[in-house]
């Protein structure tokens, strides 16, 4: 048995991957992953990023460079020019990230699922506002799940405006598909951020809420000067203007966890996108509403 079997066995061992993952000190190894991530040391990075490949599948052919001064310099690698297709049709709204698909599909009134029979709502995850999560309801969501090697930077699902971020300080539980069916409304309790966006097409609204996890705790936003993460301090409410169009770079995790995107009533998910699908940053996500059959916003 090679490691690669090996790590493979281990981690389909459902108690014993969800115990070395989550019953451990988990905001404190996300603290220290972060200090040695950075560390510039041309041994610890090589060693660090072979271990890496060890347990992941880390591909790193379409890298924009290919020698990396970090682990988190790898970690939050740009792309070569070309690397990802952007879908333009204007009634594409296209997924900001690479990632696997988890829960999706329509919102049912407030309610929605982190994964079968682990139900939250709307204001479990963005706050008590109902302003914040009213345009949603009835709406349509995805669960997108950046797995530790994937392309960790996220871009504009449309042309649109960023009007305001709402950041909610939490824990770092992790987001794989074995915590989800573990932990009551994992993604309200974790550390995360409300991007609301309105797009330039029909004025409407959509939600990014990128999700923390366990080494995975902090999130640079390009329009904000600030990083977000278990150590921000400072105010909750956020408001910026700050305009994108689709396809452009918004910003990256740290390392990789999970982006959830809503819509309002009306759209419905693209052709393909089902729980367990695979989708590239740039294809369609889902299909803005037919303008006859859009609701009144």
């Amino acid at each position: 048995m090679n490691l690669r079997q090996l790590r493979d066995r281990v981690l389909q061992q459902e108690d014993l991957n969800f115990l070395l993952t989550n019953r451990i000190p988990r905001i404190a190894l996300t603290r220290f992953t972060g200090w040695f991530s950075q560390i510039r040391q041309p041994l610890v990075r090589d060693v660090s990023i072979r271990a890496w490949q060890l347990f992941a599948e880390l591909d790193l052919r379409d890298a924009k460079k290919q020698r990396f001064d970090s682990l988190h310099d790898c970690f939050i690698r740009e792309l070569q020019p070309g690397a990802r297709t952007i879908d333009h049709d204007p009634d594409v709204l296209a997924s900001p990230c690479d990632a696997i698909v988890g829960a999706c599909g329509p919102v049912q009134g407030l309610q929605v699922f982190q994964a079968k029979g682990f139900p939250y709502t709307l204001p479990d995850l963005f706050g008590a506002d109902p302003q914040a999560f009213a345009p949603y309801r009835d709406g349509c969501y995805a669960t997108l799940r950046l797995t530790s090697s994937m392309y960790h930077r996220f871009h504009a699902p449309h042309d649109c405006r960023v009007h305001h971020v709402t950041h909610h300080a939490g824990d770092t539980w992790n987001v794989n598909p074995i915590a989800l069916k573990r932990v009551h409304k994992l993604f309200c309790r974790n550390e995360r951020a409300v991007i609301h966006t309105r797009l330039d097409r029909g004025g409407y609204p959509i939600a990014l809420v990128p999700v923390a996890a366990i080494l995975v705790a902090s999130l640079r936003l390009h329009w904000l000067s600030t990083l977000l993460g278990v150590d921000y301090r400072g105010p909750d409410e956020l408001p910026c203007d700050a305009g994108f169009v689709k396809g452009q770079e918004m910003g990256w995790f740290q390392h990789g966890s999970t982006i959830l995107v809503f819509a309002p009533q009306g759209f419905v998910l693209a052709p393909g996108i089902t729980t367990g699908s695979v989708i590239r940053m740039g294809q369609a996500l889902m299909r803005l509403p037919a303008p006859e059959s859009a609701p009144g916003l």
